[in-house]
């Protein structure tokens, strides 16, 4: 498993060299839409990449966010123009009631921004916040910003151990889990004082 493992950061790192800075950005674009591909598979050979002077991790960085944000204005719009068209017709043969998607628009009218900053730190979550986001036509502006700040999180974890750490990929394997683990705790963290702290509506 080791050995699968090392060999395709190497050859993920070596595909990013040759790709240069608009493959970070394409490919986090992508991780930003229904695409399922990993952050980890980019921004972590982008580190790696960075950490052997191939690139700057700075501008690596930068790339990845950029991509991330791109990637989800474009889901953003897309599921608002017509993500709500479809699941209202289509929702039905997926378990999805109309009160539910109605319940979801209300939901991110009143906690938009902490739903997609959370989101954009979650994986598993990231390709997918943009989506009700859109459908409920969430504050445009606090989207991007909320989603900037969530994807610069996540990005600088990914292409910081990367670079600290890439020369050991075995480290990477083993505590790639326990980092998403600490991320998911911050975030728990985060919603259970949002709770708590946002005033009560009448």
């Amino acid at each position: 498993m080791n050995s699968i493992f090392s060999s395709l950061i190497t050859f993920l790192t070596d595909f990013i060299n040759s790709v240069g800075y608009f493959g970070i950005f394409v490919g986090m674009f992508l991780e930003s839409t229904l695409v399922p591909l990993p952050s980890e598979l980019v921004m972590i050979p982008a580190g790696i990449a960075a950490s052997s002077g191939a690139m700057n991790i700075y501008f690596a960085l930068l790339a990845g966010i950029l991509g991330n944000v791109f990637g989800a204005v474009f889901s953003y719009y897309l599921s608002a123009s017509i993500g709500r068209t479809i699941l209202f017709r289509i929702g039905k043969y997926f378990f999805v009631k109309a009160e539910t998607i109605i319940r979801i628009e209300d939901f991110f009218k009143n906690h938009g921004p902490i739903s997609v900053f959370i989101g954009r730190l979650l994986p598993g979550f990231r390709h997918f916040i943009s989506i009700p986001a859109g459908v409920a036509k969430m504050n445009f502006k606090l989207f991007v910003i909320y989603t900037t700040l969530g994807s610069a999180i996540w990005n600088a974890v990914l292409i910081a151990l990367g670079f600290f750490i890439g020369a050991n990929q075995k480290l990477i394997e083993e505590n790639l889990h326990e980092i998403a683990l600490g991320i998911f705790v911050v975030c728990a963290a985060i919603l259970i004082g949002y709770i708590f702290l946002k005033p009560t509506r009448k």
